[in-house]
């Protein structure tokens, strides 16, 4: 008989949030073929605990269960522990998550599931306290449960994996449904229904937990761009104006927290995500666009910074979050008193600041008062007042000498590129060549992780996690795209997307090329493959490969690439036609990829043409530009030729393209908002 190692094996993990687990009694293992084969060797089931670095509930239940003793013995003695960071094996927790969802159980981490040897999972649930209270059973009698039933039962338990592991096969990847579906009218019905659950008095949709939800605002934004529906435009511009009032945004340092806790986006939960302010700064950059209010570009700004000073890891990527917690408590870092500003501040100036922010502890909040401006959320004082800006930079030196919440340095390729590709385009739009230069860094720091021509998906301390996943490539590709635009290197860009496309084409491609599986094909640790359809905080690895084949298609006069892009899109409609929740990237991705905009820009690269384009961003165009007398005829999406012998620009949706504007004001009539 094999007998397991009797120790802890993260100590080495390339995730810091395996490496808070190293000292745990309990005898942990990374999520390997190994750990599968070491549970088939001995036939017992396995633990399997997800979760991540800034998981609040996450460090609660290792406080309470897996750094004690007496529970670590329980748990080392009748399974084989599995420890899995969500972020660094997206495709476990996606499996494991969609089986907890069909049990009837509502998802969350910690995840704590309960396998088979080979990986079938047959029961699981979240967050389970070390005795029982909230209504849940306690971890140990769970543990002892699970044991016995293993033990005593184990041809029904073998039965129910069966059923369970083919149910989420299915949910995962999906057949295609036989009906064509019209992305355009799609994309307005969807739209709507998103609207209809819009809080048209605090933004968001209705309801508690807020969360930004940018994968629906994306939907209705979109469908302002298509369909002229000013109150879908409304709806987002609303939501982020009172959205950035919350305590769920940092008034002090910039950064947008994961969601609130109630339905006025007062108390956040306080951990911060790399995804959701590059999601945060695109929206904002949009909306600066659409409206022209001041308030979205200090927040852009605001947060750059913060991503500058506070996630930036030695070598050029950026960290993936900062913890929820400080000294134990939630959001003690971020909290303060009336007394201690008055202390900092002065009475006289302290009374001025408060007549634009405000403390609140509200009812059941058991942390410290939070700061808001909910009651002036409107660009203002607190915004361009010198006088309050010094305020808010005397605090925030203040609060740079408290113990800081922990950082994931962990560097995840698809939220890099992500983040790559909302710099690139802020800075366009803002004139910010150091926002550029920023994002260029970080592409060359991921571009120098290649191995063979294949990304990884996460980075730490020289350690490298491959192979990648299919939205590492999507991501990467759209940065390529988004970097071609803004530095004028389209050559350089276009080819390494170009590349990329071609390994994931490779290694994620499905058997009839019209989509792609989020694991690769030679990853041999996953039970199951999926193909990524369903959103979660951000697009779905689907949704992402589409939008990004459609702009490198642009970018390229690449019509079979476009025509690829457009049959992976109706596919992925198809496979999620019976999909109530997580198919707004989906449909965004199919609409954007059946209406592209494309606008071709003859002239020099710091000419009006270039600076009106650069103003009026649109998620759904892509810039070429050509210089004047350059070629002498170039061909438009719909077959047209166009003389290049003087400037000018063309803007092209789908495959119909409009006469040239022919100077920046022409330009702008047919590029600004409610064309």
């Amino acid at each position: 008989m094999i007998l397991p190692l009797p120790q802890n094996l993260l100590a080495d993990a390339a995730s810091p949030y395996l490496r808070q687990h190293r000292d745990n009694p309990v005898h942990w293992r990374p999520w390997s073929r190994a750990a599968l084969d070491e549970a088939a060797a001995l036939q017992r089931p396995i633990l399997l605990s997800i979760g991540y670095a800034a998981c609040h509930w996450c460090h609660v239940m290792a406080h309470e269960s897996f750094e004690d003793d007496a529970v670590a013995a329980v748990m080392n003695r009748l399974f084989v522990n599995i420890k899995v960071d969500r972020e660094e094996r997206p495709d476990i927790d996606q499996i494991y998550m969609a089986a907890l969802n069909a049990m009837g159980e509502q998802g969350g981490w910690p995840l704590t599931m309960f396998l088979a040897p080979d990986g079938r999972p047959f029961w699981g649930g979240t967050y389970f306290p070390k005795h029982a209270r909230y209504g849940r059973p306690g971890f140990v009698d769970v543990l002892h449960a699970v044991a016995t039933t293993w033990n005593d039962k184990r041809g029904e338990l073998d039965h129910s994996a069966d059923t369970l592991m083919h149910h989420v096969a299915t949910l995962l990847s999906p057949p295609q449904a036989a009906v064509s579906i019209d992305p355009v009218t799609l994309l307005a019905d969807y739209a709507g229904s998103i609207h209809s659950l819009i809080d048209t008095r605090r933004g968001g949709l209705r309801g508690a937990p807020k969360f930004p939800n940018a994968p629906m605002m994306n939907v209705l934004r979109l469908s302002w761009l298509n369909g002229g529906s000013e109150s879908h435009r409304d709806a987002v511009v609303d939501s982020l104006e009172k959205m950035l009032s919350g305590g769920i945004y940092d008034h002090l340092g910039g950064g947008l927290c994961r969601y609130s806790t109630d339905e006025r986006w007062l108390v956040p939960h306080f951990e911060k995500m790399l995804y959701d302010n590059a999601q945060l700064i695109d929206l904002c950059a949009w909306a600066h666009a659409e409206t022209g209010n001041e308030l979205f570009r200090y927040r852009i700004e605001e947060t750059v910074t913060w991503l500058e000073r506070e996630m930036r890891v030695d070598g050029g990527g950026l960290a993936s979050s900062l913890d929820a917690d400080s000294e134990g408590e939630e959001g003690l870092f971020y909290l303060w008193t009336k007394e201690e500003c008055t202390a900092i501040l002065g009475e006289d100036d302290c009374a001025r600041f408060f007549e634009v922010y405000e403390l609140e502890k509200p009812h059941g909040w058991e942390g410290g008062p939070i700061l808001h401006r909910l009651s002036h959320p409107a660009c203002g004082p607190g915004d361009t007042d010198p006088a309050i800006r010094d305020m808010k930079a005397k605090l925030f030196e203040d609060r740079s000498s408290r113990i800081r919440p922990g950082r994931d340095d962990k560097i995840l390729v698809d939220w890099n590129g992500m983040t790559i590709s909302v710099l690139a385009r802020a800075g366009r739009q803002f004139g910010r060549a150091d926002w550029i230069a920023l994002a260029t860094g970080i592409f060359r720091f991921v571009t120098e992780s290649e191995k063979d021509g294949r990304l990884p998906h996460s980075l730490f301390e020289g350690s490298s996690l491959f192979p990648g996943i299919a939205a590492d490539y999507a991501a990467m590709i759209d940065a390529a795209v988004s970097l071609a635009q803004a530095t004028g290197d389209a050559d350089f860009y276009s080819r390494k997307a170009s590349d990329w496309l071609a390994a994931l084409d490779r290694w994620h491609g499905d058997e009839d090329r019209t989509g792609h599986y989020f694991t690769a094909s030679d990853a041999t640790d996953v039970p199951v493959r999926i193909r990524g359809d369903a959103d979660e905080a951000i697009p779905s690895s689907t949704a992402r490969i589409v939008e990004a084949m459609t702009r490198l298609a642009m970018l390229g006069f690449d019509d079979a690439l476009y025509h690829r892009a457009v049959s992976g899109a109706q596919a992925a409609l198809r496979r999620t036609a019976r999909q109530r929740h997580g198919r707004a990237g989906i449909v965004h991705a199919a609409a954007l990829a059946a209406m592209p905009r494309k606008l071709v820009l003859v002239g020099p690269g710091d000419g009006d043409l270039v600076s009106v384009a650069n103003r009026f961003p649109d998620p759904a165009r892509v810039d070429v530009l050509y210089p004047a007398g350059g070629e002498s005829k170039l061909a438009l999406p719909d077959g047209a030729t166009i003389d290049t012998a003087e400037p000018g620009a063309w803007l092209c949706v789908g495959q119909t393209c409009l006469p040239p504007a022919r100077s920046g004001d022409d330009l702008e009539k047919l590029l600004r908002p409610g064309r």
